[in-house]
């Protein structure tokens, strides 16, 4: 018979421990070091080994429905995955996941549906609302972890849907509901029973201030696919972003608005017509995922005798800021002494580092108050010594200008040929912004 190892680890993150303490130094919590034991390598059955040859060779795919879901997805819900659906309190998440219920069940793909934020008679109001036929989905109570397992196996549906993690609780752990310890336990559990059982789970969780997915990181790690839900919730629009995908490609987005009657999938936010008419504005031609899309880029400078403030809406304030120091040193706009204050149209969150361009040309514009030349749009990523760095997807950036109705794009060398519109190779950003120094 094996010999016992007793181990120490942490009962609310798992954290091993070399002795008995009082206090977690891993996520802080108190009285949770206790003993874990384990066989230490006798008395073990030998788990059943497989090859991994397949007959199909590609996983199958099942769609949601939705175009932009797919996408963002790879294609489909894959059986058996696990995927995360993570956003703010409010941005409509559960939304979202009742709409995929929905359209699964139309096709004739039996789902349950466990939420442990809303009671039944909530979730068929809301599916009330959103013109849902509700007679076809089946629901659990979503805040006992052996429950919905139970309930999972027992009915064997295609899709489990789980609103929220933070919300489950496995009876066996001490801890709290949306504790570290909870969260783990449950997360296994459930990613144990989809590759077992073959059924595809989708969970929703809550993201922190910083837009980190709330409880342990080893959530992330233990999924298949993270999903993004992001937007302002005072706003109509919101963004699907694909963060780790074990099935497909990552960086795929799909944009949604929140209508009345639910979410409705539209375009990529577009420019009603291209900015360039008015000092302070600026169009940008993000990626996003295997697409690209017009998008304005406003910038207001206004002299200060006190501190220079730098604010930003949708775009990484560092980054304005760094933007700012470089236009200031190798551009010779003097902004220095200067408030700044930065924004996307519709709130719309920027990270593209080939949006840098359009970013100085606003600034610039706002600061000589001349505005761009008109119908012009700029691509590129800039370094600290101001030379402008070319950006992949340019054949996608360029045919998003010539959709929208840009008709000059300033843009690093070498560029691809684009009908319709007319590129300026530029290779440092005081090139690129010859014009706002014209008297």
């Amino acid at each position: 018979m094996g010999r016992i190892k007793q181990l120490l680890a942490c009962s609310e993150c798992g954290q091993p421990a070399s002795q008995w303490v009082g206090r977690c130094a891993s996520c802080g919590a108190w009285g949770s070091i206790g003993e874990r034991s384990h066989p230490a390598g006798l008395g073990r059955a030998l788990a059943a080994v497989a090859t991994l040859e397949t007959e199909g060779g590609v996983e199958d795919r099942v769609s949601t429905g939705s175009a932009g879901v797919d996408r963002v997805l790879g294609g489909g819900i894959v059986p058996g995955s696990v995927t995360l659906l993570a956003g703010e309190p409010g941005i409509g998440k559960s939304t979202l996941l009742l709409h995929v219920v929905a359209r699964l069940s139309v096709a004739g793909h039996a789902c349950l549906l466990a939420s442990g934020e809303e009671s039944r008679a909530q979730v068929a109001g809301r599916a009330k609302r959103l013109g849902i036929d509700g007679a076809e989905i089946a629901f659990v109570p979503g805040r006992d972890l052996g429950d919905v397992i139970e309930s999972a196996r027992a009915r064997r549906p295609f899709l489990l849907a789980v609103d929220s993690i933070q919300t489950l609780r496995d009876a066996d752990s001490p801890s709290a509901a949306g504790g570290p310890g909870q969260v783990r336990a449950c997360a296994d559990a459930l990613v144990g029973m989809a590759k077992s059982e073959g059924i595809a789970v989708l969970l929703t969780g809550h993201v922190t201030k910083d837009g980190d997915v709330a409880g342990p990181r080893t959530l992330e790690h233990a999924v298949d696919t993270v999903l993004s839900f992001e937007g302002d919730p005072h706003s109509g629009l919101r963004r699907l972003a694909g963060g780790k995908n074990r099935f497909g490609a990552e960086g795929e987005v799909a944009w949604f608005e929140m209508a009345p009657d639910g979410l409705a999938e539209v375009g990529p936010p577009g420019l009603g017509s291209p900015a360039g008419a008015v000092p302070g504005a600026a169009t940008a031609l993000p990626l996003a995922g295997r697409r690209a899309y017009a998008l304005e880029v406003q910038a207001l400078a206004v002299k200060t005798d006190g501190p220079a403030r730098r604010q930003a809406t949708g775009l990484d304030v560092r980054r304005f800021s760094l933007i700012a120091a470089v236009l200031e040193r190798a551009g010779g706009v003097a902004i220095g002494r200067a408030e700044l204050f930065g924004a996307t149209a519709g709130g719309v969150r920027l990270e593209d580092p080939g949006a840098d361009l359009a970013i100085a040309a606003a600034l610039a514009s706002s600061s000589t108050q001349r505005p761009p030349p008109e119908s012009s749009a700029f691509v590129g990523e800039l370094s600290l010594t101001g030379a402008v760095r070319p950006v992949h997807g340019m054949p996608q950036r360029l045919a998003a200008a010539a959709a929208s109705g840009v008709a000059t794009v300033f843009a690093p060398s070498p560029v691809p040929a684009a009908d319709g519109v007319r590129v300026v190779p530029v290779g440092h950003v005081g090139d690129a912004l010859r014009w706002s120094r014209k008297g």
